[in-house]
């Protein structure tokens, strides 16, 4: 996909009436049981099939100590926006700590949902729908968001080549990528070692993924890494701290 395809407007959606698919101007997907959106590029779904927002708690909050280490200025970084429920989920962590300004996230995305997808997504999590209309109003005309307790970047593009140039240093990541064994370009050594040139010293990341290749590659990246037990029926996650 080009950068001429992805830099228009993120708020529109055709619908096919075989299969269940949806085919917006930016991506596919197809929807299992009604509710949940899975990637026709990756034949992957975009969140968790047993409580989406339970597993970010769990995964990308909670592995990162978050909201614990939040302060003013705190940034959180993203491998993979899809239907935004990460930010949500951290938009709402930050809500509640009543730490001062706004929230500071960057998230790498090469395939956007529209507007609508995600709304349609995120109506099977009704605390993080209910925040999510100001959010969604500005995504549907651009990647940026700016709300007074939000400052949201979503860069478009292959993370390949959009992380490297980018000149941000992230508090926590949150490596969410579709799985390793069917998206592997968002889990190379190369890209892992260019998230932790991007983190902040002490800085973390959390990834649902325990795959060894990619827990060697961010130990490698200058991770000290950990494998942590998983959410639902994944018995293993993986998190770590920038040495």
């Amino acid at each position: 996909m080009t950068s001429g395809e992805q830099s228009g407007k993120l708020g529109g959606e055709a619908r096919s009436e075989q299969g269940g698919e949806e085919r917006s101007e930016l991506c596919a997907v197809r929807w299992r049981d009604g509710i949940i959106p899975v990637s026709i590029r990756f034949d992957d779904p975009y969140f968790s099939l047993a409580d989406g927002l339970a597993e970010t708690r769990h995964v990308f909050l909670a592995a990162n100590d978050l909201p614990a280490r939040f302060v003013p200025g705190f940034h959180i970084a993203e491998l993979g926006f899809g239907t935004g429920l990460n930010l949500l989920a951290a938009l709402l962590a930050w809500r509640a700590s009543a730490t001062p300004g706004p929230l500071r996230y960057t998230s790498f995305e090469a395939f956007p949902l529209t507007a609508p997808t995600m709304a349609r997504a995120l109506d099977a999590f009704p605390q993080a729908r209910a925040i999510a209309d100001p959010v969604l109003a500005q995504w549907a005309n651009g990647p940026t968001i700016r709300l007074p307790d939000l400052h949201a970047d979503i860069v478009l593009g292959d993370a390949r080549d959009t992380l490297p140039q980018w000149h941000g240093l992230a508090d926590a990541w949150f490596l969410d990528g579709f799985s390793p064994a069917k998206n592997p370009e968002l889990w190379t050594p190369d890209l892992m070692a260019h998230v932790a040139r991007h983190t902040a010293p002490h800085g973390t990341f959390a990834t649902y993924t325990a795959a060894g290749h990619v827990r060697r590659a961010l130990a490698d990246a200058g991770f000290a890494v950990q494998r942590r037990p998983g959410h639902g029926r994944k018995r293993h996650m993986s998190a770590g701290v920038k040495r």
